[in-house]
């Protein structure tokens, strides 16, 4: 057997927005540190929310970070460890980037939004999900009843499926309380 093979894991945070993903997975790049393994933070250029260079929660935490356009841009770098956030934005092209870094060995960790505001799978979940060694969901609190939430829904008239967004764009709610975005009709606030 492959020793590259044998030590590598894919592992999937993934869940509605305002759930705590991304502070998730900057507990797995502490670990990381903390294990003495090279780490490298992943972001998506265009989510410049908080910071260009950093992974940033909605509470504030932050941690330096290499923002990318494609995840290809990311196997240039020697790391025994890679945490990607936001990794929705990368679509289905974030799959074979993922594939070759888990071929040499890298442990990998994807954070994101398994499902749009449409309530449909974001890609690449469904090409991640089955070839992760482990799936964390995690789950906020709706704000509307307060059960626990599953689904992002959109509050802001924008009918792009992937917008950079937070609190005023979307509310995490649970599936009794969801209301799916309509293609094409802009949203009334």
């Amino acid at each position: 057997m492959n020793h590259a093979t044998t030590n590598s894991h894919l592992e999937v945070i993934c869940g509605p927005m305002f759930a705590g993903k991304t502070t998730e997975l900057m507990s797995r790049v502490a670990q990381a540190h903390a294990a003495g393994l090279r780490v490298l933070a992943v972001k998506p250029t265009r989510d410049t929310r908080y910071g260009h260079s950093e992974l940033v929660t909605h509470t504030g935490l932050r941690i330096p970070a290499l923002a990318v356009d494609r995840i290809a841009d990311t196997l240039e770098h020697v790391h025994d460890f890679v945490a990607i956030d936001e990794i929705h934005f990368f679509a289905d092209e974030a799959v074979a980037p993922i594939q070759a870094l888990l071929a040499r060995g890298t442990r990998v960790v994807v954070a994101g939004c398994d499902i749009d505001h449409f309530g449909e799978v974001f890609a690449p979940f469904d090409s991640l999900i089955p070839m992760a060694g482990t799936v964390t969901r995690i789950a906020g609190t709706c704000a509307r009843c307060g059960a626990p939430s599953t689904h992002s829904e959109r509050i802001s008239a924008v009918t792009d499926r992937i917008i950079v967004g937070g609190i005023g764009d979307f509310h995490a709610t649970c599936a009794a309380c969801f209301r799916p975005s309509v293609r094409g009709i802009p949203l009334t606030p």
